[in-house]
């Protein structure tokens, strides 16, 4: 008896051990929205590394004609945005059948749309090397051979980001990152090649790359895809207005690096482009909390919670950042300069805080948009869309300095953001007065019926 009972005792202590273990893991262990972000960081480090790598390779003038490749990769990432934002809002409400039948067709647009913009860049691939005095037309024909490869990268990310599949969402990430820093430094290193060819080739290869993994199963011409009418309406509805607001995200982010470039000498150029990009971290860092935002307010939303907290929570993040970003380029410029570049653009260094509070402030601001459009909620789109022309307006025609291309980039943002806080809280008062309107009717009617 007592064998069995220090048997029963033994049994039990391990599994009282197995329980606290499997409790312990579970509490320790990464959910796939966490996973993403440590992706989405190591991915923004791989991007960083990449450019500060260029920039010094290269140098300030020949790092200006990378820059112009590296900004139309911005460009091209907005325009396939809205594909990507599209899938990942509305798969929510599709069943697996339907979302096949639904995403094929959107495959389809996408690779139109892709070999369209591909084409047109190669036809005036001339055309692009005037504007933007760079060395060589052959570099945008490269990069418009890759374009149709973008967009279907694009509709593959907002498969899994709608299915909240942030693992295979990571790896397309990852892999797009990744094989374009080997590919790009390995012909430089390989080859002793420094022409911005090499860096075209480079970011088309990575686009290849970047369909990996890939959902086939949905690309499938006989599923087909049957809509109701307020469905293809809101379908389309949002993907204009997505469209709309991703073109307002080229123009504010974008237009600064391509103008400057139009308007000053190579060497200034290149200057500015280590500017923007050491300046724009806190940016791409706010990505990661866009795509954990938008189908989480679709979900709280669809299930007729408050959505409100996720803003705020994504908001403290992002301001947080930002601040710490711009404290570090105040205090710290010349040291941040020579450490990413080195000292041939350490002349950058006065201005490499206020860049960076001129991206942290829309970078705040883009949650906000990012939030009502969400909701299926368009003025504050309007707002970025209206700003954002008005920046690269003041820019053609107050452009004598670098400094005072950042300074009309300052004065842009904080007006943006205080025309997006103010709509918030109108919007916020004006929905508490429906509610507390309706409760009093409600009561009304309840009285009476008594």
């Amino acid at each position: 008896m007592l064998t069995i009972a220090k048997r029963l005792l033994f049994e039990n202590n391990k599994t009282l051990k197995r329980m606290y273990l499997g409790s312990f893991l579970k509490r320790n262990h990464f959910s796939q929205e966490q996973l993403f972000i440590l992706s989405v960081l190591i991915v923004n480090a791989g991007n960083y590394l990449y450019n500060i790598i260029l920039g010094r390779l290269l140098g300030p003038e020949h790092f200006a004609d990378a820059a112009v490749l590296i900004t139309f990769l911005l460009i091209l990432s907005f325009v396939g945005m809205s594909f990507q934002l599209v899938i990942a809002k509305f798969s929510v409400f599709f069943d697996n059948n339907s979302l096949m039948g639904f995403t094929s067709k959107v495959y389809k647009h996408a690779l139109m749309v892709g070999i369209s913009i591909g084409a047109l860049i190669m036809i005036f691939s001339k055309q692009l090397q005037e504007i933007f005095n760079t060395a060589s037309s052959s570099m945008f024909v490269v990069f418009g051979i890759g374009v149709p490869f973008y967009f279907l990268m694009s509709v593959n990310r907002g498969v899994f980001q709608g299915k909240k599949a942030f693992k295979n969402l990571s790896i397309t990430y990852q892999t797009e990152m990744l094989s374009r820093l080997i590919i790009t430094l390995g012909l430089i290193f390989l080859f002793n090649i420094q022409s911005p060819l090499v860096i075209a080739i480079g970011i088309v290869l990575s686009f290849v790359f970047g369909l990996i993994p890939f959902k086939f199963e949905y690309i499938n011409v006989k599923t087909p895809y049957v809509s109701q009418e307020n469905q293809s309406k809101l379908v389309r509805n949002f993907f204009i207005i997505t469209a709309f607001y991703e073109f307002t995200q080229i123009i504010i982010n974008n237009s600064d690096i391509l103008l400057v470039k139009h308007y000053f000498e190579p060497y200034e150029a290149g200057l500015y482009a280590s500017l923007a990009l050491i300046g724009r971290v806190v940016y791409f860092t706010s990505w990661m909390f866009v795509m954990l935002l938008l189908p989480t307010v679709v979900q709280l939303k669809k299930e007729g919670k408050v959505t409100a907290p996720i803003l705020f929570k994504y908001v403290g993040y992002i301001a947080s950042i930002a601040l710490f970003i711009v404290l570090c380029c105040s205090l710290f410029p010349e040291t941040v300069i020579t450490l990413l570049f080195g000292k041939s653009y350490i002349l950058m260094a006065p201005l490499l805080w206020k860049y960076a509070l001129a991206t942290g402030l829309f970078a705040v601001s883009n949650i906000f948009a990012y939030y009502y459009l969400s909701l299926d909620r368009y003025m504050p789109v309007v707002f970025s869309g209206f700003f954002g022309m008005l920046q690269m307006g003041l820019i053609i025609f107050f452009h004598e300095s670098l400094e005072e291309v950042v300074h009309v980039q300052i004065i842009t943002m904080i007006l943006l953001l205080v025309f997006q806080i103010n709509y918030f809280v109108v919007d916020t008062i004006t929905q508490l007065t429906k509610v507390k309107c309706s409760a009093e009717q409600d009561w009304e009617w309840h009285n009476e019926f008594i």
